[in-house]
């Protein structure tokens, strides 16, 4: 090889900085130091590498780093989510350094970051920490279904087995982290997470979480108590945005909420006639009333509904109507029926007695409906003959101290096994069993329907247009317009529908609503070979 400047071959190569130096002329020669250099999982290899350094200013080689960096992301997540030190962060470390043999992972790198948060995930819900995974993926940046399936990795590989979530725990850490702790006074928050923690476990039994997320349950929750206790803004869309749950979720659960307490207060209040979605709110105190202290009376007596708990009916209607609906000026003789007397020897703490009064169902219906009648949620004003004003609502409001008692034990958390050996005083079927049931009978209204449509066109001599005479120009007509309200009540799922009836698809398999499947396998046909 030749110098570049003066061509002569005199290169000899410094010892120093390994370049080709020209002997003659002294010029450096270019690329004439360059050297293969390969990387294995310790760092890199070849000649000319300083062993102990894997860059300029870093004396750690290549996995001692990405160990560093590995365990700094570690640490940035696990304060993310409210953890700081203690045995929780070791045991999160431990299981990273089980599942990857002690490489851990490059902390540039996505699924490292997706696998951290499904350590801490799982390490939360084997200690019975009140940790959503929604909370986990928001702080990872990722979607919650990449999470739950690494997740599902994780604990394949561990070969453990994940408890049931906590939803109490969960509603305790979503009250904690509310920003109305400066608002609201100690009493009353305390009141609201005794509530909730009772409402949560109630709608366990109800089956309102079952094969649901729990966090919506919580919100809708949470947004019924404050409304109960009248504190202010805690709306469903603030508390959703802050747990990462989606509102129309959280506003279905509330609605599925409301209307089993409408249903126990059907069954149990003498005016449930008229308690509905509406007016749930307002009827839910005597609701709560009457579950804390069903739960809180002895079971296996031989009374039923009301009467087998200690649960004073009476007493708080009197006391709700004539704090909030009867003024001084309105004399409510109705309310002489509550007016329970030592004079005739009764005793406000049992129910025993009661029984000598004689105050029926329908009796406390008839003051009720009479309460109505005579204004008692608004009144007529008459003067001179004329009628100066019109029926206004009035709010019934009681206060959260006068029905709430908050001794019961479904004020506390409970196991699942405890809770479901609880009685409560009202059960439901779940309402994903009674939609699916409601969906199945749909499906077999449309199948019938769409039926009746085919054998309509394949025999139409077989109508239900009576005898076959010729028909008329005016009753033609009025089948054109019979007609086209029909079609107006089609839609694709019906067409869906007899297509598969014409390709001879049993019922059974269309009521299973997987039409796309069948649609493949018995029309398109793309399941042959």
């Amino acid at each position: 090889m030749s110098c570049k400047a003066c061509g002569l071959r005199t290169l000899i190569r410094d010892d120093a900085t390994e370049n080709m130096i020209c002997d003659s002329c002294g010029t450096v020669q270019d690329f004439a130091n360059y050297q293969e250099r390969t990387f294995n999982i310790n760092g890199p290899t070849g000649v000319f590498i300083s062993i102990g350094s894997s860059g300029c200013g870093s004396v750690l080689n290549y996995r001692e780093k990405k160990i560093y960096e590995a365990n700094n992301l570690i640490d940035d997540i696990v304060f993310k989510v409210g953890l700081t030190g203690g045995s929780k962060v070791s045991e999160i470390r431990d299981m990273i350094s089980k599942v990857t043999d002690g490489e851990f992972g490059s902390s540039e790198s996505r699924w490292f970051s997706i696998f951290v948060g499904a350590c801490v995930y799982v390490v939360m819900r084997n200690g019975d920490k009140s940790l959503s995974i929604e909370e986990v993926s928001s702080v990872v940046g990722c979607d919650i279904h990449e999470l739950g399936r690494m997740v599902v990795r994780v604990v394949e590989h561990l070969g453990m087995k994940l408890p049931g979530f906590d939803i109490v725990g969960s509603f305790e850490r979503v009250v904690r982290s509310l920003s109305i702790s400066d608002r609201v006074e100690g009493d009353v928050l305390e009141r609201m997470r005794k509530q909730g923690i009772f409402l949560v476990q109630c709608a366990v039994k109800w089956f309102l979480t079952t094969g649901r997320r729990p966090l919506p349950v919580v919100v809708a929750v949470l947004a019924l108590v404050a409304e109960l206790n009248g504190v202010e803004g805690v709306k469903i869309e603030e508390v959703a945005r802050e747990v990462h749950v989606a509102v129309s979720t959280c506003r279905l659960r509330y609605k599925e909420l409301l209307e089993v307490i409408a249903k126990v207060a059907q069954e149990i209040l003498p005016w449930g006639k008229d308690v509905n979605v509406k007016n749930a709110v307002k009827n839910a105190p005597f609701v709560i009333r009457y579950l804390e202290m069903k739960c809180m009376s002895k079971s296996g007596g031989e009374k039923k509904g009301l009467e087998s708990t200690e649960f004073d009916l009476g007493e708080v209607v009197g006391e709700y109507f004539s704090k909030n609906v009867v003024e001084d000026s309105l004399e409510c003789e109705d309310l002489r029926y509550f007016e329970l007397e030592d004079a005739i020897g009764f005793d406000k703490t049992g129910i025993d007695e009661a029984d000598k009064l004689q105050l029926s169902h329908e009796c406390l219906s008839m003051v009720y409906d009479k309460f109505l009648m005579d204004g008692g949620c608004g009144r007529y004003m008459e003067e001179s003959g004329k009628v100066l004003g019109r029926k206004r609502e009035r709010e019934l409001e009681i206060q959260a101290t006068e029905w709430w008692n908050g001794k019961s034990e479904l004020s506390k958390k409970l196991l699942l096994k405890q809770l479901l050996e609880k009685d409560i005083g009202f059960s439901v079927m779940p309402p994903s069993f009674v939609n699916g049931c409601t969906t199945i009978k749909k499906r077999r209204a449309k199948i019938n329907a769409a039926k009746l449509r085919i054998d309509r066109i394949m025999n139409p001599w077989n109508t239900d247009s009576g005898s076959g005479k010729v028909c008329t120009v005016e009753g033609a007509h009025d089948r054109k317009r019979k007609r086209k309200s029909l079609v107006k009540d089609i839609d694709w799922e019906d067409f869906v529908i007899e297509t598969l009836l014409l390709h001879q698809v049993k019922e059974e398999e269309i009521e299973k609503g997987y039409y796309n499947t069948l649609m493949d396998l018995h029309v398109f046909n793309s399941g042959t070979m």
